[in-house]
């Protein structure tokens, strides 16, 4: 396989160091990252200025523009050579629930499912004071790309598949096995935290990521809590299906 790395933590990352020793044994490796860290980039392109490209390492690259524009770069003309798998991470915190609406770790999956091919996003459940075990967690994703190898998850109704998976933070060894689940949610975020600069002039930081809220049996919340891996199939239609024939009526459309 032909195996394409990248995360939004930045191509110094940990979580991404330890992703390429445990994804290397399985195929031909290539490594493109942001050249920082870009947490909570989302799926933005960069659109207003050139992207450059400059390898750091053996088929190891960063750019300076976001995780999105990293695999649009890698799979668009980049590389001679095309991919069969995009992995994303491991990225340093958890992408639960809502946090899959902002994850650069998770945006970069879903442009190489954009671009037709299958992707994983992964994600270590750190906690403040957390031992922080990237290697267990990419032991996971090398798992599910061992498997993808021997049996595409894809069917002719879905395409090629975006899990997201998230791994809480125990050493290897310790967790509990894997389960299906779907996206659980948060309660609003913490209020934005108010301060200064040197200048006097007034600076805001984003508040906190609120608790989870639909975080019960079967979510992605519950898995981890219970100290197992969670795997959630994503899909990129954000149609609200059930709405369209109350939403045609409220529109008095015949």
């Amino acid at each position: 396989m032909k195996i394409l790395l990248s995360n939004d933590d930045g191509y110094r990352a940990e979580g991404l160091t330890a992703l390429g020793v445990a994804i290397r044994p399985l195929g031909a490796v290539t490594i493109v990252a942001p050249d920082r860290n870009r947490s909570g980039a989302s799926n933005s392109l960069t659109l207003d200025v050139p992207v450059r490209a400059a390898r750091y390492d053996t088929d190891s690259y960063y750019v300076n523009g976001t995780p999105t524009d990293c695999v649009h770069l890698a799979i668009s003309g980049l590389f001679d050579f095309e991919h069969d798998i995009v992995v994303s991470g491991v990225n340093d915190g958890a992408n639960l629930g809502d946090d899959t609406l902002y994850s650069g770790t998770v945006a970069a999956a879903v442009e190489g499912r954009f671009l037709g091919l299958p992707a994983i996003a992964v994600s270590l459940c750190v906690e403040p004071g957390s031992p922080r075990n990237f290697a267990a967690a990419a032991q996971v994703a090398a798992q599910l790309v061992r498997r993808m190898a021997q049996d595409r998850l894809q069917g002719p109704e879905v395409g090629p598949v975006i899990l997201n998976v998230n791994v809480p933070d125990l050493p290897d060894g310790q967790l509990r096995g894997i389960k299906v689940t779907r996206l659980g949610s948060r309660h609003r975020s913490k209020s934005i935290v108010k301060a200064k600069d040197p200048r006097g002039r007034n600076v805001y930081w984003v508040g906190n990521a609120g608790a989870g809220q639909d975080a019960g049996p079967g979510t992605d919340f519950h898995a981890v809590a219970e100290g197992f891996a969670s795997i959630t199939p994503l899909q990129i239609d954000l149609t609200r299906h059930a709405a369209l024939p109350e939403l045609q009526k409220w529109l008095k459309l015949e």
